[in-house]
């Protein structure tokens, strides 16, 4: 009986004011309080609000049988609790129902196991705290930000008493294999890996409303043939995407919406398909083989690599520099600078760096605030100067916090 898998990453990077050369050693609040709360409240209302009534009324529905996961960042569950409770509490609503699994990550979606695996092993139990508390959910379920993957992760995750990880279904990991079936990490025992089908996921996330696609427009009846399709080829279809996907990156007015309401529906028409968490199908599921992914991989871009964040000299300048501090910044034990430190790590400000131009070019300055990435650098660089400055300096000798420069 083949399951589908629908996982959505909810994310919102806590964004950095503009930072002058002028501002060092002047100014030491570095977050855009401001343009977080508009661009939180905007996702807030087109989104999160939205798609979660009709995640309640789907559960409801469907009386257990509508089943989906999410992996909230710590970022954003802090500017959920501070700006918009009214959905935090709507996701609780979601975790109350007992048809919804909540994923681990690393609280600041960081890049941290590739340079500190102490600062990444904390970050994953701050997220385990954070969800317990709010949601009362301790997650079995684990997924490194933006699906980033390799041996050595896995292999740290089962240690940590995960049952299942998510990883992006690459072509050049699984060459002739189908993502449609469970797998088993490379070095693991017990963990099972789940793999996102790109191409089923994609279709909604990034070919919905493209005029130009051949199979536009994309109706819910014809996306579940495709998956009923896969059923003597494969156990479980994993759809994974972007929360924002639905109704901020897809507008309401594409019909996306309405897709996402009609889609279980037309799924579970054909009676071999059901819907299952991805802790769900982690018990259901042998693994059909193990799978040596000793690269790491992402769902980024077309290459599915690190270089949407570690490509060029500047990300990699920008990403050694912040990591040299760990020390400096622990010996501190000051929690401000320890928590400022790791929103400097959220992996959103080396992906603003990006210089890669040809396919992926697009998707970058959709998302990029910044005029060019080298503006994004500076910005961090000038902002890692202070930073590093105030660590340094003697006790009781801090300048005056004040605003930066608008």
């Amino acid at each position: 009986m083949p399951s589908v898998c629908l996982y959505f990453q909810v994310h919102q990077p806590s964004r950095l004011k503009r930072y002058t050369f002028f501002d060092i050693d002047q100014v030491h609040g570095y977050e855009d309080e401001e343009v977080n709360r508009q661009i939180l409240n905007k996702v807030a209302d087109k989104c999160y609000l939205p798609a979660n009534h009709i995640m309640l009324d789907l559960i409801k529905e469907y009386g257990g049988n509508f089943r989906i996961a999410y992996s909230l960042t710590g970022v954003v569950l802090d500017q959920l609790e501070k700006y918009r409770p009214d959905v935090l509490d709507t996701f609780k609503q979601l975790a109350a129902s007992g048809c919804v699994e909540f994923l681990d990550e690393t609280y600041y979606h960081s890049l941290a196991l590739l340079y500190s695996p102490r600062e990444f092993k904390e970050q994953v139990l701050m997220h385990r705290e954070k969800i317990k508390d709010l949601f009362g959910y301790t997650p079995q379920t684990f997924r490194y930000t933006e699906l980033i993957y390799n041996n050595d992760l896995a292999q740290m995750v089962e240690k940590m008493g995960y049952r299942a990880i998510l990883a992006e279904g690459a072509d050049k990991v699984l060459g002739w294999r189908s993502p449609n079936f469970v797998y088993q990490p490379a070095g693991c025992t017990k963990l099972k890996l789940l793999l996102r089908n790109y191409r089923l996921s994609d279709d909604v996330a990034f070919r919905f409303s493209d005029a130009q696609w051949s199979e536009y427009p994309l109706k819910a009846d014809k996306f579940a043939q495709w998956i009923h399709e896969i059923n003597a080829a494969g156990e479980v279809i994993n759809l994974f995407m972007d929360y924002e996907t639905f109704g901020e990156h897809q507008w309401r007015e594409t019909g996306i919406l309405d897709f996402i309401t009609n889609f279980p529906r037309e799924v579970i028409k054909h009676p071999d398909f059901r819907f299952q968490t991805p802790a769900e199908v982690a018990r259901t599921y042998d693994p059909v083989a193990q799978l040596n992914v000793p690269h790491h991989t992402s769902w980024a871009d077309m290459e599915r690599d690190l270089t949407a964040w570690l490509a060029n000299s500047l990300q990699r300048d920008a990403a050694n520099s912040l990591y040299r501090l760990e020390s400096l910044v622990r010996r501190t034990k000051d929690s401000e600078l320890i928590r400022q430190w790791r929103i400097l790590q959220t992996s959103d400000h080396f992906y603003y760096m990006c210089t890669k131009w040809f396919s992926d070019g697009d998707v970058h300055k959709y998302f990029n605030p910044y005029a060019s990435p080298y503006d994004a650098y500076i910005n961090y660089m000038n902002i890692l100067d202070d930073f590093s400055g105030m660590l340094k300096r003697p006790e009781g000798k801090t300048a005056e916090r004040r605003p930066a420069a608008g």
